[in-house]
């Protein structure tokens, strides 16, 4: 029997062509995320382990054990600290630092790098004058408020050179500093494509907020001093509550631990993906192998005749299952791996900075390919060679076996309606559920089971709609008709495999398309500002922003939201500063309860839920601590409908400003006299200095940013689902030509009775037509379903939420479905024209 199914599969070569190249699909998308992500994980470890070599032992501010939110200054690490932590014994030097945010232009006046890590630091030299962290690669450190050094990969992007005169801004306001320094660095967030900027000690701690202090303390081991040791012996000096000390060693690991963590999103995202695209494989392994079994019906007959058991048969169709999945797998990690490459050329050529190292395969990528080449291969097979066995011997006297009994139809409908049954009233209960996510995924799974389980019953009277449309094609179109309803479980097979792609394809489009409006909407209906000005990477602004916007002439109203931390009846609560005098011009805001008035003094406005959560109502009093620990009292004069863009407790600046310690804000919002105009927006930029870290920003601004990030999303979404298109194309193309072949004998005696070979071909294609068709008109519907589903749980938090359907959309997706099934029978069709008639009608 190992003979015979090893002689099978040498024998059907081209049969399984198109189930290995499914199957090689899959592997390969899971074995090129495993490549990928492992080699970008490992690259990054390398380069953080690299930046802590001068690190032993770090001391940080202690973190606060009260919740985030309260008030009090974080303790700040001094300047004797740091001489205290020199002098330890064991230990050869330390070095104190700052951070925070710098954004450097480039000759165009745009923000060079990524927005969330366009870093700035200090140059601390050593005895011998140098930063062993940053080696100049030219020209000197820098020196004084006007000078500054630059990472290479930044300087040579935009290209500066040492002596150039740089824009760049640290809170708000354009500095023009000196580039005195060009500097190489091991810093992962410039790895990354971000830009770091380097300031003498004393001018970055004034630009950061922090003078006179730092916000870590690097110390160095001497020889022979491990960096246990040298912990311990600094944890003496660190005074008590204030500050803690941690080993480079584990400062190391835990990096390492972060950028895994952060890599394990991307590869989740890929292998459920890959998921996917294994998913619809199961279809095409198991439609193939069915039909295998269907066409060997005599051969598998006459086995059991002259002995074989049951088992044996069963064993034999497996073994070839095995031998389709082992090579599929081989063949699959080798283009995974290629993947995985092609991967990483990608993201770098994107901009996007990877630190250099190996390509990475590791025996956990290897073993996991194989086995999920193999195991999905065998796994799909196993149904269709329990069928082979339950063949009896006398079937070999016939010339077909029988066809699926009316009692096996009824039992299959039935379980598929239960399953679709409970699936849709999972996923409709899970609609009306404050936390119905795990209800909706387990509903949507038993809702998908349910559908495949019906499909070959839904496929007659969904085909039969076209049969108007078919009979304008003649003969070849009833033909084609009646060809993709006579075996219906294969039909169901082939267009499942389409509607999975094409369920996942529609659901996420309706979702983004719905969000973006909600959000637009969310924008149009809470503000009636001409603009927003906010800092790159949400990066606080300097106050002196909302300043320099309200001594325009063209600027009729301005107010930040600036927050600051408090706390209200013994639990942190943050509150939202505005100008309470413009604040009214430059938002809309529902309110429930009360109204906006004049906001000043200790009056205050809060959203619905908080008024709710603490019980307040207008002319509520209640007691604050603010941010420098001093009390007063507030009052509620309005409740208001809360939202994304503004929430929370809303004060005057006036109110708030004296009691923070640093005033910064989140944003800033302007109306001016033309209202939003590109001459306004020019003025606006101007009279910022035109500021690459700034952004000035009207609604349709806003929308479009939205609209990008959407459309970003869904390109990526759509690109990783193709993959389960293009296995969904194999399968029309395998269902076909398996058909085909089938059906020799009944193509010859068309032909002998007079139909030509562009009939022939015009039936194929026509067939395939309905067949992708049927799939995609299931994936759509489901996908809306879904769609609408997931957006009843979303306006749970999105109280603008409206179900927004992609018409056009959904008219690409079904044109794409009926471009897959011309082009999937393109061969099938060309096969079946030229198949000898005489040879085909002697076919058995």
């Amino acid at each position: 029997m190992f003979r015979t199914a090893l002689r099978n599969v040498l024998a059907h070569k081209a049969r399984l062509l198109m189930t290995v190249l499914a199957v090689m699909l899959g592997v390969a998308f899971v074995s090129g995320t495993l490549v990928f992500t492992s080699t970008i994980s490992d690259a990054y470890q390398a380069s953080s382990q690299k930046g802590y070599d001068n690190v032993d032992v770090a001391v940080h501010p202690k973190s606060s054990d009260s919740p985030r939110g309260a008030p009090g200054a974080e303790p700040k690490l001094d300047q004797k600290l740091l001489d205290k932590a020199a002098q330890v014994p064991g230990a050869a030097s330390a070095t104190g630092t700052v951070s925070g945010f710098t954004a450097i232009a480039d000759k165009k006046g745009e923000l060079l790098g990524n927005g969330f890590a366009t870093t700035g630091g200090n140059y601390f030299p050593g005895k011998d004058g140098k930063d062993a962290r940053y080696p100049m690669r030219s020209g000197t450190a820098p020196k004084g408020p006007d000078q500054f050094a630059l990472d290479a990969h930044t300087a040579d992007k935009a290209g500066y050179k040492v002596g150039d005169t740089v824009r760049l801004s640290v809170d708000g306001p354009v500095r023009e500093q000196k580039l005195t320094g060009i500097f190489t660095t091991d810093d992962g967030r410039v790895a990354a494509g971000g830009s770091l900027a380097l300031f003498d000690t004393p001018t970055a701690q004034k630009l950061f907020g922090m003078a006179g202090g730092f916000s870590e303390i690097d110390v160095k081991a001497a020889p022979g001093t491990s960096q246990t040791a040298l912990k311990s012996a600094v944890d003496k000096v660190l005074p008590k509550g204030a500050a803690e000390a941690t080993t480079g060693k584990q400062l190391a690991d835990d990096q390492a631990k972060t950028i895994a963590k952060s890599m394990d999103g991307m590869k989740t995202a890929l292998l459920v993906f890959a998921g996917i695209a294994l998913f619809v494989g199961v279809f095409i392994i198991a439609n193939t192998f069915t039909m295998l079994v269907a066409q060997r019906t005599k051969e598998l007959a006459l086995l059991r005749a002259v002995g074989a058991s049951r088992r044996q048969v069963t064993r034999s169709v497996l073994i070839e299952a095995f031998v389709v999945g082992a090579i599929a797998a081989v063949t699959g990690l080798a283009a995974g791996i290629g993947i995985g490459a092609g991967l990483r050329e990608l993201m770098s050529s994107t901009g996007a900075t990877v630190p250099d190292g190996p390509l990475v395969i590791s025996p956990s990528t290897v073993l996991a390919s194989l086995l999920v080449g193999i195991v999905v291969t065998v796994l799909a097979a196993w149904l269709p060679g329990r069928r082979a066995a339950r063949i009896p011997p006398v079937a070999a006297m016939n010339s077909v076996h029988a066809t699926a009994t009316t009692k096996s139809l009824v039992v299959r409908n039935t379980i598929g309606a239960l399953f679709a049954g409970a699936g849709t009233a999972g996923v409709v209960v899970a609609t009306g559920m404050s936390d119905g996510k795990t209800m909706m995924g387990a509903g949507a799974v038993l809702l998908l089971i349910g559908v495949f389980i019906l499909t070959p019953l839904l496929s007659r009277p969904l085909i039969a709609l076209a049969a108007p449309v078919l009979r304008a094609f003649g003969i070849s179109g009833g033909l084609a008709r009646q060809n993709a309803v006579r075996n219906p479980r294969r039909t169901a097979a082939t267009a499942s495999a389409l509607m999975v792609g094409l369920t996942l394809i529609t659901g996420l489009t309706v979702i983004a398309g719905s969000v973006q409006k909600s959000i637009d909407k969310m924008a149009t209906d809470s503000l009636t500002a001409d603009y927003v000005v906010s800092m790159a990477g949400n990066t606080p602004l300097s106050p002196d922003v909302a300043k320099k916007l309200g001594g325009l002439d063209e600027v009729t109203a301005v107010s930040p939201l600036r927050m600051s931390p408090s706390r209200i009846d013994g639990t942190p609560e943050s509150l939202t500063g505005v100008n309470g005098k413009d604040f009214g011009k430059l938002t809309r805001l529902d309110f429930t309860k009360g109204a906006l008035g004049d906001l000043h003094g200790g009056r205050v406005v809060v959203d619905d839920a908080t008024a709710k959560e603490k019980g307040w109502q207008p002319g509520s009093r209640f007691p604050v601590t603010f941010e420098d620990g001093k009390k007063s009292t507030l009052t509620v004069s309005g409740v208001y409908q809360g939202n994304q863009m503004i929430n929370g407790i809303i004060v005057d600046t006036a109110t708030l400003a004296p009691h923070q310690q640093q005033v910064t804000d989140r944003q800033v919002m302007v109306k001016t006299k033309d209202g939003a105009t590109d001459a306004a927006k020019e003025s606006l930029v101007k009279g910022l200095g035109k500021n690459p870290a700034i952004s000035v920003s009207d609604k349709k601004d806003i929308s479009e940013e939205i609209a990008k990030m959407f459309s970003l999303m869904l390109n990526m979404l759509y690109g990783l689902l193709a993959m389960a298109v293009i296995v969904a194309v194999l399968g029309v193309i395998n269902t076909l030509a398996m058909s085909v072949f089938e059906r020799s004998q009944e193509i010859g005696m068309l032909r002998a009775i007079g139909l030509d070979r562009r009939g022939i071909k015009r039936m194929v294609r026509l067939e395939s037509l309905v067949i992708s068709l049927f799939g995609g008109v299931l994936g759509i519907g489901l996908g809306v379903f879904f769609g609408w589903a997931a957006g009843e749980l979303i306006s749970g938090s999105l109280a603008t939420y409206e179900l927004v359907l992609p018409w056009g959309r959904m008219g690409i997706f079904l044109g794409l479905a009926a471009v897959v099934g011309v082009l999937a029978a393109l061969w099938p069709a060309r096969r079946a024209a030229r198949l000898n008639m005489l040879a085909a009608i002697k076919a058995e």
